[in-house]
């Protein structure tokens, strides 16, 4: 899908019908694609510290409107967690039992993790699932969060919440290619600091979807 990759407008209204119809037209398409960490990992596998069947979880991406223009609202992980301790991470988990699909599991976690009223959130669509190294096959559901808002972080998950223009997320130059050493081979993924917020691994793989999803 071809698109402009002009993210300079600061009207949300705008903005929120671009992605809604951008994600309506990629989901219309019939495609067996996903995307994950083995993307720029593939001799690795999609689930390399998996070795079960593949976990379903949701994340929510929520987007903003402020007076500087839309902004991706993103949580900081308490530093006492057992996994993922301190990352930055959109609100999400495991997709539960009496979850009626991604989408409610989503606006659940996002109202647990961070006080978002579900009325708050009109969803526009949702990513390609996204295949994690720790085996969870994330569907990632793209909102709109609609002002008065005010979060409340959970403080037993959730140790701030912030937000990050989406300008700044869906500029392709702000998309570091990174790698670590991983038994024996360099593991590679996207990084995307802003402001001394350390954004990387799978909640950069995410934003990195977004960007692909929609503008290319």
């Amino acid at each position: 899908m071809t698109a402009s990759t002009d993210t300079s407008a600061t009207n949300l209204t705008d903005w929120s019908q671009h992605l809604e119809e951008r994600l309506a037209l990629a989901a219309s398409v019939p495609t067996d694609r996903e995307t994950g960490d083995h993307i720029l990992n593939p001799d690795v596998g999609p689930y390399a510290f998996w070795k079960g069947p593949p976990r379903d979880a949701a994340v929510l991406i929520g987007i903003r409107n402020t007076a500087a223009g839309p902004s991706v609202v993103l949580t900081q992980r308490t530093p006492h967690l057992k996994s993922h301790a301190g990352q930055v991470a959109f609100p999400g988990g495991k997709i539960d039992p009496d979850d009626n699909g991604p989408v409610e599991a989503a606006l659940r976690e996002a109202q647990e993790e961070i006080g978002l009223d579900p009325a708050q959130a009109q969803p526009l669509g949702h990513l390609a699932p996204y295949l994690t190294g720790s085996g969870y096959r994330v569907t990632p559901i793209v909102a709109e969060v609609r002002d008065p808002v005010q979060f409340v972080p959970n403080p037993d998950e959730v140790e701030d919440v912030f937000e990050v223009p989406f300008e700044f997320l869906m500029n392709p130059a702000n998309h570091q290619k990174l790698s670590r050493e991983w038994q024996g081979k360099r593991r590679y993924f996207y990084a995307m600091p802003f402001a001394g917020r350390h954004i990387w691994g799978v909640t950069a793989g995410i934003i990195r979807s977004l960007y692909d999803t929609v503008y290319r």
